[in-house]
């Protein structure tokens, strides 16, 4: 069917509630669902500007309000500075070093497109921020070198950008969520596709709002809206290979045409990534990595599980007593998993159930049928018998019955980030070809599911989500996985 007719199939109005309920027309494209606030606020000053301008007024409002809060992280950088700093003649001195250095960093920003930054993941945010942070490191590096007295300001030159590292991660959420109240955030967009994947990418750019994608409903036909009310985008999910003759056509309607890749959440085979990092053509390679890659994946796990298990050590032990004391008997456990290739990995855990754990399951079974349904979906069950009182849901909900595993990370059985290695239970209910895949990595101590939707998933998300990590694996993806697993278990969200 003809991209431009799936536009035109589209009924005059679908609401948020008709998404929800049914699934349209083959290739029709859905509405937005829960509109951002202050959209209402924004559609009342347009005013009949024509689309370019508003979209260039909308990003150069939401790319200011950006700079302000990285202008925002600096300061309060250079203030958890001075904490540690003496007061004297050479503050004068570091806080001009300090300025240029925030500077430079915010126009690498910039050039880096982070400004607003739309359609870009977190995990490539935080690469480009901390790829601009070390180019502006090591430019005041050279500058100190030449300077008299500069390499005393170099030690507290380093530290201000790391600080403002860490604190830019609050500010330019907090900055987003202004933009958003404003109703400047995002920019309009149609997708185009087959009506099985049009309401999952609807769900999926509505809760992750921070793409600044804003899909919208759509008269009959989007060729006659005038440039007043035309969504600025159209986001292609479907197999475009024999519809190359109406891309011209589409990029004379829209200000850009993005054919979508896949989604963490969702999955949509067979399209081209938007952006392939300035190459004549998208590459198809092996997942696995390059083995330097590889090399330094393992430093960086034994540099900070080994640390780890020394400061963690107290935890574990005050929590095998506490398991002792409700449930005398070993509290440690090793499972049977499967590794990579295929190898099986003794996963150690801390024991967070009853011994006779498997006597308790098949008793619950066999009196409530909902609580086995409820298993054959999720592989957990909201209310487990077998879980110890108070110490085993603290225990899994904080994941410090996870912790011994640092000895297999160490034992180079396991890494800190990479598909969790699941029983053989929870494996028999995935596909044969999707089993192979998950053993050309190694098991992770964490991952996208945990971070994603942990407890919540069902099997299906679970493959898509560590579907989605293999092949989209890299260091920076990994460090971003590392880093926001610390807000997922404060939420008390336990792994698996």
């Amino acid at each position: 069917m003809s991209l431009l007719a799936s536009i035109s199939d589209l009924p005059k109005a679908i609401t948020a509630n008709d998404v929800a309920a049914r699934t349209g027309p083959a290739n029709s494209v859905p509405p937005m669902a829960n509109a951002t606030p202050g959209a209402a606020f924004s559609k009342g000053l347009r005013l009949n500007i024509p689309a370019p301008i508003r979209r260039k007024a909308s990003r150069l409002a939401t790319s200011s309000i950006l700079v302000a809060g990285d202008i925002a992280s600096y300061l309060i950088a250079y203030s958890l500075l001075l904490l540690f700093l003496p007061y004297g003649s050479e503050n004068m001195l570091l806080e001009r070093a300090c300025a240029l250095a925030a500077l430079a960093a915010i126009i690498l920003y910039a050039s880096s497109a982070l400004y607003p930054g739309y359609r870009i993941h977190d995990h490539e945010h935080l690469r480009r921020r901390t790829m601009a942070s070390v180019k502006v490191a090591v430019i005041a590096a050279l500058g100190a070198i030449l300077l008299p007295e500069g390499t005393r300001l170099l030690l507290p030159l380093f530290g201000f950008l790391g600080l403002g590292l860490i604190v830019q991660p609050a500010m330019h959420g907090a900055a987003r969520g202004l933009s958003r109240r404003l109703g400047v955030w995002g920019e309009q967009a149609v997708i185009i596709g087959g009506s099985n994947r049009i309401p999952a990418l609807i769900a999926h750019f509505t809760d992750h709002w921070q793409y600044g994608i804003r899909p919208e409903s759509c008269v009959p036909d989007i060729s006659d809206l005038s440039p007043y009310d035309r969504p600025s985008i159209a986001l292609i999910a479907d197999d475009t290979g024999s519809h190359i003759a109406e891309l011209a056509t589409l990029r004379q309607t829209f200000a850009e045409v993005i054919l979508l890749s896949d989604t963490p959440n969702v999955k949509v085979a067979g399209l081209r990534p938007a952006e392939i990092g300035g190459e004549i053509g998208v590459r198809l390679a092996s997942s696995g990595g390059a083995a330097n890659s590889n090399l330094v994946r393992r430093a960086l796990d034994l540099a900070i599980a080994i640390p780890a298990v020394l400061v963690l050590m107290p935890i574990i032990l005050i929590a095998a007593a506490a398991i002792y004391a409700i449930d005398p008997g070993p509290v440690f456990f090793r499972h049977a998993r499967e590794g990579l290739f295929g190898k099986p990995v003794h996963v150690l855990k801390l024991r967070t159930m009853y011994r006779d754990a498997e006597q308790r399951l098949e008793a619950l079974f066999r009196d409530n049928p909902a609580a086995q349904a409820e298993w054959s979906t999720h592989f957990k069950l909201r209310e487990d018998p077998r879980v110890l009182p108070v110490i085993g849901h603290l225990l899994r909900a904080s994941s410090i019955d996870e912790l011994p595993q640092l000895v297999n990370i160490i034992a180079g059985e396991m890494a800190l980030v990479g598909p969790r290695p699941f029983p053989e239970y929870h494996l028999s209910a995935m596909d044969s070809e999707f089993r192979d895949k998950r053993r050309s990595v190694v098991p992770g101590l964490t991952g996208l599911w945990q971070i994603s939707e942990r407890s919540d998933a069902d099997i299906e998300l679970q493959q898509q989500l560590d579907g989605f990590y293999i092949d989209n694996r890299s260091l920076w993806f990994d460090w971003y996985i590392l880093l926001s697993t610390i807000p997922a278990v404060l939420k008390g969200k336990g792994a698996c």
